[in-house]
């Protein structure tokens, strides 16, 4: 298995990681968003490069990333009933929540133990892709450490989601992210099959461990290819979403735009693909072009609408470039 090792990580490279993937995650969110809009057309970015128009709102997928990220800004690590609360508190269902997700929120926020709302929604619990979409912060958090971003990924998802694809899901995104920070925090750059590599030993038995057993073998394929095999999202489900955004992450870590771009080709559930991939994206190349990174646009950070007032200011203001040095 692929290990990056990470000697002498300080807490401002871990908060610079996450603050980095919430912006691509929040971004690709965003952007992804727009092509829901009847005006708007897809083939606009795909082609000529124009950008829609106005501020880009952000939905539920980064409304819950941010809490995540909060969470572990301020306390280190994952607290089950602290973090199932935040997300019941800051749940706005205009937001675009599922319906199944605004119920278990909504309980949570009545009172009800999030360990009883998650299955009271889904009896045999939810494998929709909302543990995985919030979740590439977390890993971003903590670089190189893909057993521990294992731990606190399970531990984000539970809350909402006790199905196993549902953190299948979430685990695979978390190890990915985990991987390519930790990357970007060496100075190295990870091969498309090394990143799979990375998750594999982390893949729980299921449909999403078999889609991304298939992503290795189309590593060279068309989006259209990948998307027709794996998914697009169009299910709202962990295994129709993640092996997706674990091939476009893969084969297109550093050029964050072309990873967006390739999830608007796609389809689907575009703005939760476009943020799961942006997270994963962001953690490595940080904002702007350099050194061969074509990280997250200014222009595109400039239009997505601001991140809610409660989230912590140092994960407002991402860094041009991750790739800081350990030593």
């Amino acid at each position: 298995m692929p290990r990056t090792v990470v000697r002498n990580l300080h807490a401002e490279q871990r908060v610079a990681l996450c603050a980095n993937s919430l912006a691509g995650l929040s971004v690709g969110d965003a952007l992804g968003a727009q092509y829901f809009v009847p005006t708007n057309d897809p083939a606009s970015l795909l082609g000529d490069g124009v950008l829609p128009g106005g501020e880009w709102p952000w939905t539920d997928d980064t409304d819950m990333a941010c809490s995540v990220a909060t969470e572990l800004i301020e306390n280190g690590e994952v607290d089950q009933d602290r973090i199932a609360h935040a997300f019941a508190e800051r749940c706005d269902p205009y937001r675009g929540y599922g319906g199944g997700a605004v119920q278990v929120l909504h309980q949570i926020r009545d009172g009800i133990p999030w360990q009883k709302a998650a299955v009271a929604a889904f009896p045999t619990g939810s494998f929709g892709n909302g543990a995985a979409m919030r979740v590439a912060p977390l890993g971003a958090y903590f670089a190189g450490d893909l057993d521990r971003a294992v731990e606190q990924a399970i531990r984000a998802s539970e809350v909402t989601h006790a199905h196993p694809e549902g953190i299948a899901g979430a685990v695979v995104v978390a190890v990915a992210t985990a991987f390519v920070a930790g990357a970007s925090i060496a100075h190295t750059s990870p091969e498309p099959e090394e990143i799979l590599d990375s998750v594999e030993p982390y893949l729980l038995p299921g449909a999403t461990a078999q889609g991304v057993t298939i992503a290795r073998d189309l590593l060279d394929a068309s989006v259209g290819e990948a998307s027709w095999r794996l998914g697009n999202g169009s299910c709202v489900s962990a295994q129709d979403t993640v092996p997706f955004c674990l091939w476009a992450g893969a084969t297109r870590l550093a050029a964050y735009p072309a990873a967006i771009k390739i999830c608007i080709e796609a389809g689907g559930d575009v703005d939760t693909t476009a943020a799961i991939v942006g997270g994963i994206v962001g953690a490595y190349t940080g904002m702007g072009a350099r050194d061969g990174i074509d990280g997250v646009p200014t222009a595109w950070l400039g239009r997505r609408e601001l991140l809610p007032g409660w989230v912590p200011q140092e994960l407002v203001s991402p860094t041009r470039t991750s790739r800081h040095s350990s030593r």
